[in-house]
């Protein structure tokens, strides 16, 4: 395909480079087949633990060069980073549609989220804000002030195949920190084709071999990141499962993370809404990315007064869905990333079953021409009871659970009681409504939203959720302040040294 030469992906790749140089692995290939058709993409060398060590120990090298650097200069290389990915934007939105299985517009929006990401960091270059403190002491002067911790890792998941890697190295990068980032080993091209792009940015601007890194493979690459004391930070997106796991181990050698995990998202849809505003935000929010966005709308919260007319409203719409190849504009849904997920999303229909619910459209496999690669599912609705053992379990594919409640406050306790806190919404013209959902007795997670949807963040704000969500924070707002350590300073301009808090200490 015409976008796969544009991004210089051969069919055969190195899957483990420091900048601008590829590091020889002879670890296992990695075969990337699309679950749009089936069709085998490329392969790239998972790292081995030789290749590991060469880029952690020239990342670590190019950090002592790197962290010299003005920030606005480092912030004029992620600037020209933006203008190369508006240049490939068309043919790197097609590549992760092809790779991941979303829709063309969601790819080309996701490369923008890029390209927005690196304007926001170019601002940021110049605004590593400290702040200044009053000392109890004469003639002295405090301040704090921020610097880079080094080696940043990223380890990123499979539905966003290129924005949240994005979303943390252009602010590792301003902040003076270089990066090591594993993609999923479920879309390594995508990664592959962002490090060539990289690179030639770097070149051109002379940036230290090592500041940017790619590494390839699967848990046991993942594990040697968490347990690598060079790596003071690790950010990571995944499942909650794994989060736990990466941050026992690097809690315990006492490094940081910033944890972007599960979400089981809500809409409520009071009796106060408009109900074709809150269509489209609950349609999209449910099928958007074919249900695998951690923002995805799992769960619609119904007033009873309008229950009945929003579900008819919905069921129709979901007869309207239009599925197939992503790369084809006039299809709302694409594949789910491949039939292990296909495995999960019956499993789920199944149980929830058992439970009780009663599906008001029905689920499945598509099977025929345009579906052969076994990756195509229904969206499906079902009613449910919050308290249903699957409702409060995190699937990532297109099934919705709808339910009915009385009054507001019983809709919040609905919404809060899941494990997982990151995104929520409410459709509601009632002030009282949404202030009272935005108020510390309302939502408890990450992202609350009033007439919009779940999905859809904008890098402006800082992204992230509570409880088994992780609590970390990413993108924008004051998350650049997570990539770096923070350092208070007091001066003493005076001729005497004084204590504080009033100690003597005379010799």
């Amino acid at each position: 395909m015409e976008f796969l030469k544009q991004l210089n992906l051969k069919k055969e790749n190195e899957g483990t480079s420091t900048g601008t140089t590829v590091v020889a692995s002879k670890g296992a290939l990695i075969s990337s087949f699309s679950p749009v058709d089936a069709n085998l993409i490329g392969a790239v060398n998972m790292t081995d633990k030789q290749a590991y060590e060469k880029v952690i120990t020239t990342a670590s090298s190019a950090f002592l060069e790197w962290r010299k650097w003005p920030a606005p200069k480092r912030g004029e290389v992620v600037r020209q980073l933006g203008e190369a990915l508006r240049a490939e934007k068309q043919s790197l939105g097609q590549l992760v549609s092809y790779e991941m299985g979303k829709s063309l517009q969601e790819g080309l929006g996701e490369v923008q989220e890029m390209i927005d990401i690196c304007d926001f960091a170019v601002g940021l270059s110049r605004q590593l804000y400290g702040l200044t403190m009053h000392s109890e002491r004469p003639s002295h002067r405090m301040y704090e002030q921020w610097h880079p911790m080094g080696i940043v890792g990223i380890i990123s998941a499979f539905n966003f195949p290129v924005a949240v890697w994005s979303w943390n190295a252009a602010l590792a990068w301003v902040c003076g920190n270089v990066t090591v980032w594993k993609p999923s080993e479920k879309t390594p091209l995508c990664g592959n084709a962002i490090q060539n792009i990289v690179a030639k940015v770097f070149t051109e601007n002379k940036v230290p071999e090592g500041v940017n890194n790619l590494i390839q493979g699967g848990r046991e690459v993942g594990e040697w990141m968490s347990n690598d004391t060079r790596i003071p930070l690790i950010s990571a997106t995944g499942s909650t499962r794994m989060g736990k796991e990466l941050n026992k181990a690097v809690a315990g050698r006492l490094g940081k993370t910033i944890l972007e995990l599960g979400g089981n998202n809500a809409i409520i849809i009071t009796e106060n809404a408009d109900l074709d505003m809150s269509l489209i935000g609950a349609v999209f929010g449910a099928v958007g990315t074919a249900g695998q966005r951690c923002t995805s709308t799992r769960r619609l919260i119904i007033h009873e007064n309008v229950y009945d007319r929003f579900v008819e409203k919905l069921t129709k719409a979901y007869q309207q869905i239009k599925i197939g190849d992503p790369l084809d504009a006039n299809n709302h849904m694409g594949p789910l990333i491949d039939k292990d997920a296909v495995k999960l999303y019956l499993q789920s229909i199944e149980a929830c079953k058992k439970e009780g619910g009663k599906f008001l459209i029905e689920g499945g496999v598509l099977e025929g021409v345009g579906f052969e690669s076994g990756c195509y599912v229904k969206p499906c609705i079902a009613e449910a009871k919050p308290e249903y053992a699957i409702v409060q379990h995190e699937t990532f594919a297109p099934i919705l659970y709808v339910m009915k409640y009385k009054t507001i406050e019983e809709a919040i306790a609905i919404q809060n009681n899941v494990p997982q806190g990151l995104s929520s919404a409410i459709m509601t013209l009632n002030m009282r409504e949404s202030e009272l959902f935005l108020s510390a007795q309302g939502s408890d997670c990450g992202i609350a939203n009033v007439n919009i949807g779940t999905s859809g963040a904008e890098i402006g704000g800082a992204f992230g959720g509570e409880k088994e969500t992780g609590g970390g924070r990413e993108s924008g707002s004051d998350a650049w302040k997570a990539y770096m350590r923070r350092q208070t300073n007091t001066i003493n301009w005076s001729t005497t040294l004084p204590l504080a808090q009033g100690i003597k200490f005379d010799l």
